[in-house]
């Protein structure tokens, strides 16, 4: 789960790491008080799950709370690369003599966790990797021992941070892995990371992303997930423990198995290329054990994405049967009623193929039509896709 900013400002507040203090908003009238509660010259961040915010002029500062409430009323309700700004976050304003750059997060290829620090903050962080990689130290840690205080002045003296900042900078390392640890995340990074005129380090703009496999150990977080961020059809997906991610294409795909599922994406994007350019618009595994009634909940989300034209049904039977997917798909279709109105390419193989094949042949849907390989299920479907 990716936190909003405030959420990150909130829980580094927490754990010691030094931040400017800051309200969140969600009416220009709360972002006035927030500010007058604050003093002086404050900034209005639009709080959104996005880069590019400060481009977008979702970065604004006022110099009191009458103009920090006109910044708000113009932030509140714009879209930030398909993200509509629902809150904002009142924050006092700092002078920056310096910034820069420091996270931790998990290094899978390496399997181990990393520390990335740079002098050069404030931008993003992957254009300093390409531009002056030498300017990016990147510091192995190891999960036995972490980061003690002589491991934060090697990451430190790595980075090459100024002297006279150092001790502050190896202070906000031990306390930012607190909250890595602490709080079971798999990135905290913070930029930029700045040293104000009178020398302090502040962090003054924090991202974290926490690993939903340890919701577990924090019931404290449940109320950070913000229902509206997610879309919809994610979020009825998770309700039904199915593994989604809607994409942006117009060829439904539900499979078997991340493996095959990830194949036919591919296969239906290279098929689409024949038909205008028709792309998958979802990934969705229903796993190799699935019950007809998951086939069932599987396809009902589908089909109801409105950018959805046909749907290509592509499963390999294993513990996964084909008559139980062919099961599924008949009583999604006679739950739905009416309300199906897409066509459905269906290719099946494996345990119990001939009785799958036999279930759809009898049910004799108008909507749904069989084909014998993955290929031609992936092109006939793209072509269905771009008849409407």
């Amino acid at each position: 789960m990716d936190l909003f900013e405030y959420q990150a400002r909130d829980l580094f507040a927490q754990y010691g790491v030094p931040v400017l203090r800051g309200a969140v908003a969600t009416t220009p009238e709360e972002a006035r008080a927030a500010a007058e509660a604050i003093g002086g010259r404050v900034v209005i961040k639009a709080q959104v799950k996005t880069g590019g915010r400060g481009k977008a002029g979702g970065v604004k500062l006022a110099d009191d709370a009458a103009g920090a409430e006109a910044e708000a009323r113009n932030m509140l309700g714009m879209d930030i690369k398909g993200h509509t700004v629902h809150r904002v976050l009142i924050a006092q304003a700092s002078d920056i003599a310096e910034e820069y750059y420091f996270s931790y997060l998990l290094d899978r290829s390496n399997r181990t966790f990393l520390a990335m620090a740079s002098v050069e903050g404030g931008v993003e962080i992957e254009q300093v990797a390409v531009d002056n990689p030498q300017a990016l130290a990147r510091i192995p840690i190891d999960a036995r021992t972490g980061v003690d205080e002589a491991k934060a002045r090697e990451i430190v003296a790595a980075a090459r941070f100024p002297e006279a900042v150092a001790d502050q900078v190896v202070d906000v390392a031990q306390k930012l892995w607190t909250v890595f640890t602490g709080a079971d995340a798999t990135l905290v990074e913070v930029n930029p990371l700045v040293q104000d005129p009178a020398g302090t380090i502040i962090a003054l703009d924090g991202k974290v992303t926490l690993d939903g496999n340890a919701d577990f150990r924090h019931p404290e977080f449940a109320d950070l997930d913000d229902a509206s961020a997610v879309d919809p059809l994610e979020r009825e997906a998770v309700a039904k423990g199915l593994n989604y991610v809607k994409l942006d294409g117009a060829v439904g795909i539900i499979g078997n198995g991340a493996g095959l599922v990830m194949s036919t994406l591919d296969v239906v994007a290279y098929a689409g290329e024949e038909y205008g350019g028709v792309k998958p618009a979802n990934f969705l595994d229903i796993g190799g054990g699935a019950s007809a009634q998951v086939m069932a909940d599987g396809l009902g989300i589908i089909l109801g994405d409105p950018g959805v034209k046909s749907v290509f049904v592509n499963v390999f039977g294993g513990i996964t049967a084909c008559d139980e997917v062919a099961t599924g798909i008949v009583q999604a279709l006679a739950m739905l009623g009416a309300d199906a109105t897409k066509p459905l390419v269906v290719r099946l193989d494996g345990n119990n193929v001939e009785e799958g094949r036999r279930i759809l042949d009898e049910a004799a849907h108008h909507l749904v039509e069989q084909a014998d390989t993955m290929d031609g299920a992936a092109r006939r479907a793209a072509e269905l896709a771009s008849r409407t």
